[in-house]
Parts: C-alpha cells; structure tokens; sequence
C-alpha cells in the first residue's frame, strides 16, 4: 500500500489553494544523521535517474578511464540532447570501439525545446543518441569494455555490471536494494528509500580526493551544463550554489548534497515535477544554504492572464 504521506509542496492561485504536492522528504546532516524527516523516508521508492550518479562510481571502479571530467559527468547526467551532449556519448562509444547501434537505451528527440525544434523542421528522425540516458549507457559500455565483459546484454541483471551497480547502490545507502524494475531507458532501476538515496548521493561529496565517489562528484559540479542541459533546473541550481551536487529523477525525485553540509532528498508521491525544487530548496535552507541563492529556485510563480496571480512553494 502506498503510504499516506503530508503535503510537501501547496499551489496557490490568487488566494485560493488549488493543489498539494504530497510525499517524502529527509535532510541528513554532514555525518548522515537525521536532521529533520517528513514522510516515509524509510520506505523504498523508485529514485530513477536520481541514482546515477552513485552508479557512475561502479564505471570507474570496472576500470574505465574516462578521458575527461566531461565524460564522467555526462555519464552520471540526464542530458537534453543539445548537439554537444550527443556528440560526447558518441565519442565516447567511438573510444571504446563502439557505435550509437551498441547503444541499448531507445531512440528519442532531443528534450531541450529549441534543439528539438530544429530536429522536427529537418525531418531527423529519433536517435538513440539523443535519449538523455545516452551519457550513461555510453559509460557503462565503456566499463565493460574495460572490464572484458561482454557489451551484449549489458542490460541484464545478471550482468556484472548491473550486479556491481545493484551491491554499490546498497552499500552506498546502507540498506539493500528492496526491488529491481526496468526504467525508461532500459536499464534495470533499483528500490530504495530517499534516506538511502541522500546518504548515497552525500558519501560522493563527502569522499576523500582520489577516490571514485570524489571523482564523480568533482565531475558533475565542474560541468552541470552536462548533467541537465541548457536552462534545466539541476544546472542553474548547481551553478547558482557552490560546492552543491544535485540530481533530479523521473516521477518527482530530486537528491541534493553539500560537503560539510549534509543532503536532501525528497520524492513526490504524484510523481509531479513542478514541486520538486520547492521543496528540495526547503531542505536545503534547513542545510543553512543561503535563501538569496535559493530565491529563484524556492517559490515558482502561477500565471494568470498576462501576470503572475500566485505561487507555487513549500507547505509549512
């Protein structure tokens, strides 16, 4: 049964509360311990594309050897499919003697608006290339290229790859994955609490330098733009905060962590988006992370005619 959790996040329009956010938020602090719980943090969820970067440390540790800290960060990223994002999964593919057909995520359109408008007025068709997973699923061929694992069924669960993925995403949350389903890109997506996916999330800021954890995190904050893409909301927030990583997931999950700090991680039940950064901005206040740097991110406005007649923010 789906838990009853309290409203994280209220919509108001002139007035009038229209729509509530209900779901699951936790702040750990540096040490992982908890700062302050709403919900049923301990409960598994689906944390989707919110674990990547965690899984990005298993590339490393198979033996891949990225050529770049772009590289790395595209691989714990969900891209827009802007030109230079799929130009680096392909050369990365292209390094590890491989090609966009080894790719086992499905084709799509470039989801940055403007970049997928110049692909329907050319007539190019969808590429798997372009899929904002192509960054991940790029890294974990490379890995098992590196490793000597077979690239064929990659996506199985009973490939080394997904089963070192399965066991770092346990060990890094401290509690065993619960469930193992397919995600949208194909790949298998793993079972855990937002308690387990902050403290997973805020052990990479949190790693000694020269470790995987720490590489992957130095990565994703020197390059958002790969992470998200162009006017996303991970990278402007990353770009807005220093020293914070963020990584939003599919279905109304975001993970936030900060060293010396702590983390935040939240899921929605509705699985809707427009009250994910409220609410992680509420969490990381509580971090003591600077409101004016927060501002743009925490109050989101509701239109009415040709003005703003509300706001969409965290409930009390």
């Amino acid at each position: 049964m789906y838990p009853d959790n309290p409203v994280l996040v209220e919509v108001h329009r002139s007035g009038f509360l229209e729509s509530v956010h209900r779901g699951s938020l936790v702040v750990l602090d540096a040490d992982g311990g908890v700062l302050h719980a709403v919900g049923a943090v301990d409960v598994p969820t689906l944390p989707r594309s919110s674990n990547k970067p965690v899984q990005a440390t298993t590339y490393l540790d198979a033996g891949w050897v990225p050529r770049s800290t772009q590289e790395l960060a595209i691989a714990a990223g969900s891209h827009s499919g802007e030109p230079g994002h799929v130009e680096l999964a392909l050369s990365m593919l292209a390094a590890a003697g491989l090609g966009p057909d080894d790719l086992g995520c499905p084709a799509a359109l470039p989801s940055d608006e403007a970049e997928r408008a110049r692909w329907l007025v050319a007539g190019r068709a969808p590429e798997r290339a372009a899929m904002n997973c192509s960054g991940k699923h790029a890294a974990m061929l490379s890995a098992c290229v590196a490793a000597g694992w077979p690239t064929q069924g990659y996506l199985d669960r009973a490939h080394p790859l997904q089963q070192a993925i399965e066991a770092r995403l346990g060990e890094a949350g401290g509690v065993p994955v619960s469930a193992v389903v397919v995600d949208g890109c194909g790949a298998p997506q793993h079972a855990l609490p937002v308690s387990a996916l902050a403290r997973g999330v805020l052990s990479l800021v949190q790693a000694d330098p020269g470790t995987a954890g720490r590489a992957v995190a130095d990565a994703v904050r020197a390059h958002p733009w790969l992470v998200a893409g162009t006017g996303k909301d991970d990278t402007r927030l990353m770009d807005a905060v220093p020293g914070l990583l963020v990584k939003g997931g599919a279905d109304g999950v975001h993970v936030a962590a900060l060293p010396g700090a702590g983390a935040v991680a939240l899921k929605l039940d509705d699985g809707g988006e427009r009250g994910r950064m409220p609410a992680l901005c509420a969490g990381l206040a509580r971090l003591g992370v600077d409101a004016d740097l927060l501002a743009p991110f925490a109050v989101l406005p509701v239109s009415g005619g040709d003005g703003v007649v509300g706001e969409v923010r965290a409930a009390l």
